[in-house]
């Protein structure tokens, strides 16, 4: 068996990106529904479609083509995902991608992919992304759900504060050392201790049993 490649880890805008996907079934909606979080326009390609894609079809949030894959279906896409029942139809997929410079995902055969779906934290603007290169879904599925556990759900409002004070640090006349340093102070576990106090006062929903220092 040959090595796998390494994957590069990174964040991908997809904000209105031309993104195809071949096959309409129940792992090809678990696909629809990311590409769709980020913002993509999705094209899929299948002679049938389970009911939860039939549905954002005719709500018009996807486009469905109710036909067989063929290679000019990549044309102008961004990405594929090919996540048919069929090897022959997959690989015919990643062939047509590879032969463009199209990136492509097929489900469940890293050896014909060139691109991955982490298993994914998110916490509003923060996001940890596990991978294990295909090597264990089931380890990168089980890490994501001790993460989940160990960064709670308020760590998503604690980021976006974070976020507003670095603008408004960053507005202010001072050195580079002194912003640095407050930068580091206002990220750090005593920080979103007492942030994390400041929502068990005003009675949010935060167990009191899951406070923990970062």
């Amino acid at each position: 068996m040959s090595e796998r490649p390494a994957f590069f880890p990174m964040f991908v805008n997809l904000q209105e990106k031309q993104c195809l996907v071949v096959g309409a079934g129940s792992v090809a909606a678990a696909k629809i529904a990311g590409l769709l979080l980020y913002g993509a326009h999705v094209k899929v390609v299948s002679p049938r479609a389970v009911p939860q894609i039939r549905a954002l079809a005719k709500a018009g949030t996807l486009v469905w083509r109710q036909r067989f894959f063929s290679s000019r279906d990549v044309n102008g896409a961004f990405l594929a995902v090919a996540a048919t029942n069929s090897t022959k139809i997959n690989s015919a997929v990643f062939r047509a991608c590879t032969a463009r410079g199209i990136l492509c995902n097929s489900a469940d055969d890293p050896e014909r992919c060139n691109f991955i779906y982490p298993a994914v934290v998110r916490r509003g603007p923060l996001q940890i992304a596990i991978s294990t290169a295909g090597q264990s879904p089931a380890l990168a599925a089980r890490l994501r759900r001790e993460l989940e556990e160990q960064f709670i759900p308020e760590w998503s409002e604690w980021v976006k504060r974070l976020g507003a004070l670095r603008h408004d640090l960053l507005d202010k006349k001072m050195s580079s050392a002194a912003r640095t340093k407050r930068l580091k102070q206002i990220a750090s576990p005593r920080a979103f201790h007492a942030f994390a106090q400041e929502c068990v006062k005003k009675q949010l929903t935060l167990p009191a049993g899951k406070l923990r220092r970062r």
